[in-house]
């Protein structure tokens, strides 16, 4: 049995992020009485444009780290780098409600976990050695 203490923790993290978007996004319709669409509403449409945002990396962030740690990949680097992808998907939230720090942090933080995965994820399975053990 595979247990995978990193991604699980990651996953249900993301979960429960992906709902709390989800809530902003309900609780606005609701207060601007939009039921389908953005209503050409600006915060609207960049309320789920966080939330769509967020569902466009995550998967991607997921399955990387999760096939790292099956590599048996450092976990505390995963453990720093989940943390800090889902830190920075909450400041791009905030951000795209107007706190442009917020954003260009949550951006910088989303490219630079991709990047770190990636890069990690391609070296591992090219060389079969693991550069952060």
């Amino acid at each position: 049995m595979f247990f995978l203490p990193v991604t699980l923790t990651s996953a249900g993290a993301a979960a429960l992020l992906n709902l709390w978007l989800a809530i902003r996004v309900i609780r606005l319709r609701f207060a601007e009485k939009v039921l389908i669409g953005d209503g050409g509403s600006p915060r609207l449409l960049a309320r789920m444009r966080a939330q769509m945002n967020f569902v466009e990396y995550t998967p991607i962030i997921l399955i990387l780290i999760g096939l790292i740690e099956l590599a048996q990949g450092a976990r505390f680097y995963l453990w720093v780098v989940a943390t800090a992808y889902l830190i920075g998907r909450v400041l791009h939230a905030f951000g795209m409600d107007g706190w442009l720090l917020g954003r260009q942090i949550g951006t910088v933080l989303t490219f630079l976990t991709l990047a770190g995965l990636g890069l990690y994820a391609a070296w591992l399975g090219y060389t079969g050695t693991n550069p952060l053990h």
